[in-house]
């Protein structure tokens, strides 16, 4: 397991199994650019922490892309949506329980709550939170948008069954006065 990061004697840390491509990256820049752990554990707990929030972009674009193509096949009457539609709404249920914690930690240290938190280094959070929280809500406006195409998948649905019925409505009512 890999811990992510601590902070002085009030601690944040983050526990997973494998290693962390975050952690990794900051040890490389480390070996690379001294200067970095001449900072301070607060510079290097918010560059762990921002490599981390970036990790989430080309995620959520990858998600939003598959969308797209959602809404796209349930705009042009495809079935077999509902398997996707769940599969995607699951994912982003993950991705909602991850960074809503996360949201609301980084704002604990954007908001001077640690007396070793300097200024500037709150501000430097501010911006890692104000990502998080914009992260956070399109994971939410993700969510809506799944709901939308299993609305229009079951609407679509429910017009093709109503035109089966249709025709099944016309074909009994040309059949059954000959049979009776």
């Amino acid at each position: 397991r890999d811990v992510d990061f601590f902070l002085g004697r009030n601690f944040l840390v983050t526990v997973h199994d494998g290693t962390s491509r975050s952690i990794e990256r900051l040890r490389q820049a480390c070996g690379q650019y001294e200067h970095l752990l001449n900072e301070g554990p607060v510079a290097l707990t918010h560059r762990i922490v921002d490599s981390m929030v970036d990790n989430y972009r080309p995620i959520t674009e990858a998600v939003e892309e598959r969308i797209d193509t959602l809404e796209e096949r349930a705009l042009a009457g495809r079935s077999q949506l509902v398997a996707q539609v769940i599969k995607i709404k699951r994912e982003l249920a993950h991705m909602r329980r991850v960074l809503i914690p996360q949201r609301d930690a980084i704002g604990r240290l954007a908001r001077r709550e640690f007396p070793m938190i300097s200024d500037e280094m709150a501000f430097r959070f501010r911006d890692v939170y104000d990502h998080v929280v914009r992260l956070t809500e399109e994971v939410i406006l993700f969510q809506d948008r799944m709901t939308s195409i299993l609305e229009v998948n079951l609407a679509s649905v429910s017009n093709r069954l109503n035109q089966v019925m249709k025709v099944l409505t016309v074909v009994a009512t040309i059949f059954m006065p000959p049979t009776v």
